[in-house]
């Protein structure tokens, strides 16, 4: 189905049929097939092939990219659905399938040609090669703009020198779109985006990172020495790179809002369950009020955050301005999810501090959802652009 033959899209809070669907199916999904080994890929760190291409063969991986291009042709408040009923299980699958269809795939999606995109988005969208957005660089942190990562044209080539780091599917990822400085005069505006394939000589990967959560997404460094891109690999206009980057940046904060929605879901339902089966005293702790307290905190700010996540969705598939709602549906999502997270784990007790219960790997993955894709400070900053003005 193309998204050209949905109905338009309408700001209403009942999910459209096809929406519906989706959710359930990878709701039946996750819960028969992710959540039951989840614990056990967080502790060895194991990368889910197997459970990835199953989710390629659904079209999970291009579900808002175009049917032209092996997509799904959804939407993207489909997209957030998605994330969302797979973060309430396992956020580093979520984030995996974020970055794949909301990095690399889109920059290709929005910058690319037509050639570029018949020959790598087809192979992004339906799974065949994962791909990895690379941006960040060693040092630069919140001042993306500002790498040292290097592109020099030569003859019918470009020659790309610089190392990236924090790059998910770093190691197992096939297609790359890299940001390189074409020239350095120009700052921002002199910054272009490069599809590179793993294999090219001089493009190699470091280890995988060590991190508090997100244990089995793949995280790591990745390093061009003398890398030769042909030039018909430049992905859109010289040095407007940087400028394509602020707009992938914005469909991106939907992904993580809606991996933050679902984490805190996760944590929100754990709590109610455990708040059932634990006594104290003669009775469940769910009946003491500080207990239902925390509880339904969390259950008013989860849909608080589910519902900006999906006005910035919808305003993204209308083709309406929406990087204000993203920065918001981000920011308030991440940090609630934090939160939520915390006050699961109170509410378990000790038992929240160990291993056996899923509400510390919640914790240890909310954590970087306040710093991935624009930390809650640049959100901050983005946000006083739009609001103070």
């Amino acid at each position: 189905m193309s998204i050209d033959t949905l109905a338009p899209p309408s700001l209403g809070f009942d999910l459209s049929q096809d929406q519906q669907l989706i959710k359930e199916s990878i709701r039946d999904f996750v819960e028969q097939r992710v959540a039951p080994t989840v614990m056990e890929r967080d502790e060895s760190c194991e990368f889910p092939h197997d459970i990835v291409n199953e989710l390629a063969e659904m079209n999970m991986l291009g579900i808002y990219h175009d049917e032209k291009y092996g997509g799904a042709g959804f939407d993207t408040v489909s997209f957030a659905i998605v994330l969302e009923e797979i973060a309430r299980w396992d956020a580093s699958l979520a984030l995996t399938v974020a970055s794949h269809t909301s990095l690399c795939s889109a920059h290709i999606a929005l910058a690319g040609n037509e050639d570029q995109k018949m020959k790598y988005l087809t192979q992004l969208t339906t799974g065949t090669k994962l791909g990895a957005w690379a941006l960040t660089e060693p040092g630069s942190g919140s001042d993306a703009s500002n790498m040292k990562t290097t592109a020099v044209r030569k003859g019918d080539d470009w020659v790309l020198n610089g190392a990236k780091i924090f790059i998910t599917q770093g190691s197992v990822g096939g297609i790359f779109v890299v940001l390189a400085v074409t020239d350095r005069e120009k700052g921002a505006k002199g910054v272009t985006a490069f599809i590179l394939e793993e294999g090219m000589k001089g493009f190699s990967h470091g280890p995988k990172l060590k991190k508090l959560g997100m244990n089995s997404s793949d995280t790591c460094e990745i390093y061009m020495e003398d890398v030769v891109v042909p030039a018909e690999n430049q992905l859109g206009e010289l040095g407007n790179g940087f400028i394509d980057t602020m707009k992938i940046l914005d469909g991106g904060r939907i992904g993580i809002g809606s991996i933050a929605v679902g984490v805190a879901r996760g944590a929100y339902e754990e709590a109610k369950k455990y708040s059932l089966e634990r006594s104290q005293f003669g009775r469940p702790i769910g009946h003491n009020q500080a207990i239902q307290w925390k509880i339904v905190d969390m259950g008013v700010n989860i849909d608080a955050g589910r519902l900006l996540v999906q006005r910035a969705a919808w305003l993204k598939d209308s083709g309406r301005p929406y990087t204000k709602e993203a920065s918001m549906a981000k920011l308030f999502s991440s940090e609630m999810c934090t939160k939520a997270c915390l006050d699961s784990i109170q509410i378990h007790g000790g038992y929240g501090y160990t291993k056996e219960y899923h509400v510390e790997r919640f914790l240890r993955d909310a954590k970087l959802l306040e710093i991935g894709e624009g930390t809650s400070e640049i959100q901050r900053m983005v946000l006083a652009r739009q609001l103070i003005k």
